[in-house]
């Protein structure tokens, strides 16, 4: 019975790690098809839709009133709308995807340094520490590549750093939810809802006006979309609390830092990136920053 569970447990680890870092990879497929909003707009478009027809059907799709639903509409259009709007227009630029996804994993570390301020707790040094470890082993690889002569190079390369702010900020939003009773407690589903069809709405403006919905509909392109509704908002999302309920919130959480490593060999795998021994030390010197990160701190430092 425990080797089944943790059979188990192993295939729900590896469906979420494939699904959840293949959207690095999907949306690279996408985007010569149509601009970074212009694909958001249509992937949240879409997930709404199939997620308001799901509620619809399970008589579970409700308005909550504004006073709740702000809260859950504003994690989305961060946690979704800018984080991956930055993601995107830095791979729409040309920086590896491998990279971005080396940058963002610094959310964790970022929302696990910030997040006592929230609880009222106090954090201890070694998480300041791991956060700053691990912000010098992102520098490596992005630094040695930035053309600093290049405004606009400059802003590629680092725009993924948004992504790190904005999910950081949503994070501890949801954790401050968590911790205030007079939420109410609503269905992981209608949540993705509210955030999703936020989300929406939010890149709708940037897509009509500067892209003009500009989209060249193929089979690439189509089956991109469907990859990323089905496969990574919809698929990874649901293993992701699967295994919350199997494992806890801190090991799943951990899993995000095999994002780098499994994007660079996916997009070696489809595109061809190499991945140079700078984004190697880089990748080590981060890891070393969530080891720190998650050591126990000593008795005498949280006293102090």
């Amino acid at each position: 019975m425990y080797i089944n569970a943790r059979r188990k447990n192993f295939w729900l680890i590896l469906g979420f790690v494939i699904f959840w870092n293949s959207g690095f990879i999907g949306a690279e497929f996408g985007l010569p098809y149509a601009g970074p909003f212009t694909l958001l707009f249509w992937r949240y478009l879409a997930l709404s839709l199939l997620l308001a027809f799901y509620l619809f059907l399970k008589r579970d799709l409700r308005w909550i009133g504004w006073r709740y639903a702000r809260s859950f509409m504003l994690v989305g259009v961060l946690a979704h709308g800018v984080w991956l709007t930055s993601v995107l227009i830095s791979i729409d630029y040309g920086v590896p995807a491998g990279i971005v996804a080396l940058v963002v994993a610094l959310q964790p570390l970022a929302t696990g340094a910030l997040s006592g301020s929230v609880v009222g707790e106090p954090t201890p040094l070694t998480r300041w520490i791991g956060l700053i470890v691990g912000f010098v082993g992102v520098a490596i690889p992005v630094v040695t590549r930035v053309d600093f002569s290049n405004a606009e190079d400059i802003i590629a390369w680092f725009i993924p750093l948004l992504a790190v702010v904005a999910i950081t900020i949503a994070s501890l939003i949801e954790r401050k939810i968590d911790v205030k009773k007079d939420y109410p407690r609503i269905p992981i589903d209608l949540s993705l809802f509210y955030q999703s069809i936020a989300t929406a709405i939010a890149v709708a403006i940037p897509a009509l006006f500067w892209e003009e919905l500009d989209t060249q509909w193929n089979g690439v392109f189509i089956s991109a979309m469907i990859w990323l509704i089905l496969g990574v908002s919809l698929g990874a999302y649901a293993i992701m609390w699967l295994l919350v309920e199997r494992l806890d919130a801190t090991r799943v959480a951990s899993l995000f830092y095999l994002g780098p490593p499994v994007t660079m060999l996916m997009a070696w795998i489809a595109f061809g990136d190499r991945v140079a021994m700078v984004d190697i030390v880089g990748l080590l010197v981060v890891f070393a920053g969530v080891i720190i990160a998650y050591l126990k701190p000593h008795s005498s430092i949280q006293n102090n």
